[in-house]
């Protein structure tokens, strides 16, 4: 994406997971944080550990100062894309709503990122990816037998269902606009995300291949070829052997005998017994290094302070080290333009000034901006 130009204004969750990818794919993306009061939500407070915000600036804005406006619409002047999380209707109050921005410039195209969508009943409703990924039938399904549903983290709604979603959606876009030279709005809701990465499981449950009881399928922990088993050092391996070639190399990877027949659901807990009686007999790393001549489709279930140290992952440089974090990659791979990490996660306004000016901004507005109070320099 080099040489797009996109204005991410401030938020939390899957717009700041939307402007990394394209940030990771070479856009030269300016963040709008706030004048004051800017702050993580979440477990960390550290802007330089805020992972998400890596790869661009960031520029401190009052959007309620009378002249924050100014300030947006002068970025949006010479933007490709705009990129906002607020609540349906909040951005047209604060005058940058994508009718205000696509009046200067028509081929803007405007992101918008919400739980429940820009229209209809639950619009307004507030929430977080529990909520969004409860309402688009994807919870109800993850879980095991006998038990509550269990929050897959904030990666289906947040960052699968969210995020990507909308990063897809404004590349498409941008696409499109090749044809047309016009920009459109991306309306992205993080419950129409999350139900789309389960269309496969919608479809399985109409057809009568999925049970509703959560826990009882093939792959989502009933099966005993599919599913994550302790080993004797405390560890746990995965293990997902559902064709019948590679379950055969599992059992006897495992040294199991007289099993009844792989898809035999009555037998499943017992099955799952067995197994996990076999797996407990090793360490993980044993199991794997065992595995390797195999095709098992077995393997180690890292915690994310081993993922660096991993032999594949280091040969691929799947995770980096930047700034004394930790992270992964940019992805995909590209063969010609390859993607890199420019910039670590900034300070709120630590580029206000510099950023305004590699946008072309001049030192007369931005030191009239500063003395008025519409943005704020330093981090």
């Amino acid at each position: 994406m080099s040489g797009y130009r996109v204005v991410e204004i401030g938020s939390i969750g899957p717009g700041p997971f939307c402007a990394m990818l394209l940030a990771d794919l070479g856009a030269d993306i300016i963040r709008v944080d706030r004048a004051s009061g800017s702050a993580l939500v979440g477990p960390s407070q550290d802007f330089r550990a805020e992972l998400l915000h890596r790869g661009r600036r960031s520029v401190a804005v009052d959007l309620k100062h009378p002249e924050g406006r100014a300030v947006v619409m002068r970025l949006v002047e010479g933007a490709d894309a705009l990129v906002e999380g607020f609540r349906p209707g909040v951005a047209e109050r604060l005058g940058i709503g994508p009718d205000d921005c696509q009046q200067v410039n028509p081929r803007l195209v405007y992101g918008r990122m919400t739980g429940y969508g820009q229209t209809g009943p639950w619009s307004q409703v507030v929430g977080h990816d529990l909520n969004y990924v409860a309402m688009s039938g994807v919870q109800a399904m993850i879980g095991r037998q006998g038990q509550p549903p269990t929050p897959p983290l904030s990666l289906v709604g947040d960052f699968g269902g969210g995020g990507l979603v909308l990063a897809f959606g404004i590349l498409a876009a941008l696409l499109e606009r090749g044809t047309s030279g016009r920009g459109q709005v991306v309306d992205a809701a993080m419950v129409e995300g999350a139900a789309t990465l389960a269309v496969a499981f919608h479809g399985f449950v109409q057809s009568g291949a999925w049970a509703l009881e959560r826990g009882t399928n093939i792959v989502d922990s009933g099966s005993p070829f599919y599913d994550l088993y302790e080993t004797s050092d405390g560890k746990w391996l995965s293990v997902a052997a559902m064709e019948p070639h590679f379950y055969a190399d599992l059992v006897q990877l495992l040294g199991l005998t007289d099993l009844p027949d792989q898809h035999d659901r009555a037998a499943w807990p017992e099955m799952k017994t067995r197994f996990a009686g076999a797996i407990r007999t090793k360490t993980r790393d044993q199991w794997v290094a065992e595995a390797e001549p195999l095709n098992a489709c077995v393997a180690p279930v890292l915690g994310p302070d081993e993922v660096m140290d991993h032999p594949h992952h280091r040969e691929r440089g799947s995770f980096v080290e930047v700034g004394g974090v930790v992270q992964p990659a940019p992805v995909p791979r590209f063969d010609r333009t390859p993607a890199e990490l420019r910039l670590p996660p900034p300070l709120p306004g630590e580029h206000t000034v510099e950023g305004l000016q590699g946008w072309g901004v001049p030192d007369s507005d931005i030191q009239h901006w500063l003395s008025s109070g519409a943005i704020k320099a330093g981090g």
